[in-house]
């Protein structure tokens, strides 16, 4: 047989499209001719595959090779297609059963000497292989990420050889168990704790409120308050995440390379430096890959700073920030990665920090002050919860006993609201729809008579009406109460004013 089929599992996005790698060996020249829109690392498979098959002393035909992946439309990258096309050649110049290749899928890097490499995307590639009813091969380096899939068989291997002998039915490779992980409430109590934060018991509410609905939260107040000390205590009062959260957070960190299974139903937290480009934040290259809100994916983006980063790369947020996705096009391809992240930010209220300080006077000019706000444009802040103005401590507050409760007692209640919402609607209340706002967070008489007052003196949007509506339930939901009543409109409405609100 001069020919052989093999399957594996291309790369876009979050999906992971199935490619047959075909081979034909004909008469003729010795050639090895690539096609199917490979890009420069896959045209270089060619001699990775050449040298592997030679010092792992198989023959290397002296025919005309030519290996088609298929489907020709989509675009293939990286190395992933080294191991299906040395395993091709091999099937095709019978050195090893072509029919044993039907139930399997493969995907690795060959180095020179026949050893394999991991690769990006291993458990898209699983997910996928899953869905297909396959056993996936993968490096030996993958192997602990792609099991964590559930329902899928993870072969894992160490060389070309190894995979060879198993299809050769001489030395079976087991199956690869998942690793044990680490438990996400016990990872969680060894991050920043919430009870090292001295005063600030706003700023402390506010956090809970924030872990309790998913909301977004900024932080506004003079250098040294402790705005970045808060935020960075967020992740400790957010639940675990479930089975189907921690894949796709999964899944997307192994897109970049960047999985740790020991952090497996960990929520993440990325605070990018403000001097990012829209690029890194949203997503983007000539081949799409996800940036940092992708990367926050049911976790926490934490923005410190917010003035100072590009405006456009703020407003660049949008989109996702209502939508929960973002779709980065290019010429030649086109991906979809999650974006379903709380955004937490901080900023100074004015350039030198100090308007409103009790006692470090100002010295930024009115028209310094404008520009520095209006880096921050009115539909960014509109999109955000809660705004929380951080006052400087007291010395009574620094040098005496924590007086706040620790993230252990606080996550307890954050949890109980949110179940209260997963089964109530089903996602917390920040990512309600908008139809569904009016039904399931509607206030009592008493809370309806102070909305529609706050709508009409405080000149609140449509967007940041629901908002508060939103933001009123979730205070409800922490409180036990059946729907909100005018003390948890009176708190929402409070949590809406800020520097440079446009509201």
């Amino acid at each position: 047989m001069t020919f052989a089929l093999v399957r594996t599992r291309a790369l876009n996005g979050l999906a992971a499209p199935e490619v047959t790698v075909e081979t034909h060996l004909a008469n003729g020249m010795p050639s090895f001719t690539l096609v199917g829109l490979p890009d420069a690392e896959v045209r270089e498979a060619r001699d990775r595959v050449r040298a592997a098959l030679l010092i792992s002393r198989f023959e290397f035909p002296q025919r005309r090779i030519t290996v088609n992946l298929a489907p020709a439309d989509l675009p293939k990258e990286g190395g992933r297609f080294d191991l299906p096309i040395a395993l091709g050649i091999l099937a095709a110049s019978k050195q090893i059963p072509a029919r044993a290749l039907e139930s399997y899928e493969f995907c690795g890097e060959l180095s020179l000497d026949g050893s394999l490499r991991g690769i990006r995307g291993a458990m898209a590639a699983a997910l996928a292989a899953r869905r297909a009813g396959k056993a996936l091969f993968l490096p030996r380096a993958n192997a602990d990420e792609a099991a964590l899939a559930p329902g899928v068989t993870i072969l894992p291997a160490d060389s070309l050889l190894a995979i060879c002998a198993h299809l050769a039915g001489q030395t079976a490779i087991a199956p690869h168990c998942a690793p044990d992980t680490a438990d996400a409430a016990a990872m969680q109590n060894g991050t920043p704790d919430l009870i090292d934060v001295r005063g600030q018991f706003l700023a402390r509410r506010a956090l809970e409120v924030a872990a309790a609905g998913a909301h977004s939260l900024l932080f506004y107040g003079p250098p040294g308050t402790g705005k970045s000390m808060l935020a960075r205590r967020l992740p400790g009062l957010l639940p675990p995440l479930d089975e189907d959260e921690a894949l796709e957070s999964a899944a997307v960190f192994s897109i970049v390379g960047g999985f740790d299974a020991k952090r497996w139903r960990v929520r993440p937290f990325r605070a990018p430096h403000h001097s990012a480009s829209a690029a890194a934040l949203i997503g983007g290259g000539s081949i799409p890959t996800p940036g940092e809100i992708s990367l926050a994916h049911h976790g926490v983006l934490f923005l410190d700073e917010l003035p100072e980063f590009d405006r456009r790369v703020l407003e660049s947020m949008r989109e996702p920030l209502e939508a929960g996705t973002v779709c980065v096009s290019r010429s030649r391809q086109r991906a979809e990665f999650p974006a379903k992240f709380q955004l937490v930010a901080a900023m100074n209220p004015c350039p030198c920090g100090y308007i409103g300080h009790p006692a470090r006077p100002c010295t930024c000019t009115p028209t310094r002050i404008a520009s520095y706000r209006a880096k921050i444009s009115g539909p960014i802040l509109d999109r955000i919860d809660l705004t929380i103005e951080v006052p400087p401590v007291s010395y009574s507050d620094l040098s005496g006993h924590p007086a706040g409760e620790s993230s252990a007692t606080v996550r307890d209640r954050v949890i109980r609201a949110r179940e209260r919402q997963i089964s109530r609607q089903g996602v917390p209340n920040a990512r309600l729809e908008a139809g569904r706002v009016e039904a399931l967070c509607a206030p009592d008489a008493a809370g309806a008579a102070l909305a529609e007052a706050a709508m009409r003196q405080l000149n609140l949007s449509a967007r940041a009406y629901h908002r508060v509506l939103r933001v009123a339930r979730t205070l409800a939901d922490l409180s036990g109460d059946k729907r909100p009543s005018a003390k948890h409109m009176a708190e929402a409405i409070q949590y809406r004013r800020g520097p440079g609100s446009a509201k």
